[in-house]
């Protein structure tokens, strides 16, 4: 599934809710469905910058392809943080590198997460990217 078409499935489920409360509920709910983090990997290393909230993303490379996990100290921004790992996870280098598109705006997520929020969220896409970079120059 491409990038673009999983943004999309995120977006159809947040437009299904009719209020911000809905969709910020909806947001926690993911961040319950994050994969146990190791907690030798919460370093500064693996830290998003730009985030209100701690958020820790770490990068694999399985053949051409990246995946990414993470994790957050806060409720909500676990859920962005689930978001974020399924979207860009199973992507390739180049499809990682090729993404030029404001999430927030894809996701209509400014009606619902704060602007520091929506800094963070910006930085964990600049750490992918970051990461991609770093396995695209190994190569």
């Amino acid at each position: 599934m491409s990038i673009k078409t999983k943004i999309q499935a995120f977006k159809e489920d947040l437009d299904f809710f009719e209020d911000e409360l809905q969709k910020y509920e909806f947001i926690i709910d993911l961040g319950k469905k994050l994969k146990p983090f190791d907690e030798k990997l919460q370093i500064d290393k693996n830290l998003v910058q730009g985030c209100t909230s701690q958020v820790w993303l770490v990068c694999e490379k399985k053949e051409d392809k990246l995946y990414f996990y993470g994790t957050s100290d806060a409720i909500i921004v676990k859920g962005l943080v689930y978001m974020i790992l399924e979207i860009f996870s199973d992507a390739t280098i180049e499809e990682l590198n090729a993404i030029d598109m404001d999430i927030i705006k894809e996701l209509n997520l400014s009606e619902v997460i704060t602007p520091n929020r929506q800094s963070g969220l910006t930085g964990m896409i600049k750490k992918i990217k970051t990461y991609a970079n770093e396995y695209k120059e190994m190569r």
